[in-house]
């Protein structure tokens, strides 16, 4: 029986990464896409609370039961278990393929591995997939063999519960890729800064930039080191954010 694997992510459900992923899961199982019904970048593990949820049936990829949902990707997830499959559980959750990096921090603002993250929660096997290119027209050929074999790896050794695999693909070039790294998320941050601009109204606004700052730089066991270095970098993601040394240090207060 083929495994029945969850599809969803949050460039949206007509991003060229979605229809990629969908291909490849093709191959393995029998596919189900929940995905919003535009870009969620950045959004994190948000939730819609004060508003309702749209789902609409679609006929975007061929073969596959599909649906766009008016929120986010953690949203997806949960219409998907709770109300789109009721009885039926995945045997995989696969986010992506997003355009653009989600290694080291920005995994915490992603919402592609939010989905992810969100079906470690309802305790689902999930990865979530990323290439380092952020155009629209990116191209995945050579991620494509990796994210196969990665998946079908997950299917037969299974994830430990409560994990999301994070998986971050160097962009193409002229070199192939080197292989897989399992590794940690990097010590590193956006440092952030707004420009003040004007509109041709005459209203300022500001728009926020910054660049990456990478902590951990020459450390090889890292994920931003592994991409610089033209591999491919796994990161097992939990979703239990308790700093457990930092409890026995609080232990000893007097509380």
């Amino acid at each position: 029986m083929k495994p029945l694997i969850l599809v969803t992510n949050d460039d949206g459900i007509t991003s060229k990464g979605i229809r990629t992923l969908v291909e490849v899961m093709q191959t393995i199982g029998e596919v189900i896409v929940v995905a919003p019904n535009s870009p969620q970048s950045g959004m994190g593990h948000a939730i819609t609370i004060g508003e309702p949820l749209r789902l609409y049936s679609t006929h975007i990829f061929e073969g596959v039961v599909e649906y766009e949902c008016s929120g986010t990707p953690a949203d997806c997830v949960k219409l998907a278990k709770n109300y789109v499959l009721q009885d039926r559980k995945p045997d995989l959750v696969v986010s992506g393929i997003n355009h653009g990096s989600n290694s080291s921090i920005s995994v915490l603002y992603s919402g592609t591995m939010s989905a992810a993250i969100e079906a470690a929660i309802e305790g689902i096997p999930a990865i979530g997939f990323s290439l380092t290119d952020y155009r629209e027209d990116a191209d995945f050929d050579h991620a494509i063999p990796y994210i196969k074999s990665i998946t079908e790896e997950a299917l037969k050794n299974g994830i430990p519960n409560g994990i999301a695999l994070n998986v971050n693909i160097p962009e193409k070039s002229d070199l192939p890729l080197k292989g897989v790294k399992v590794c940690r998320q990097a010590h590193a941050k956006w440092q952030e800064k707004f420009d003040y601009r004007v509109d041709p109204n005459g209203r300022g606004y500001l728009w926020m930039a910054g660049e990456f700052v990478n902590f951990d730089t020459e450390k090889e066991d890292t994920d931003v080191w592994a991409l610089d270095n033209n591999y491919i970098s796994v990161v097992p993601c939990q979703y239990d954010l308790t700093a457990y040394e930092a409890v026995k240090q609080l232990s000893t207060w007097d509380l």
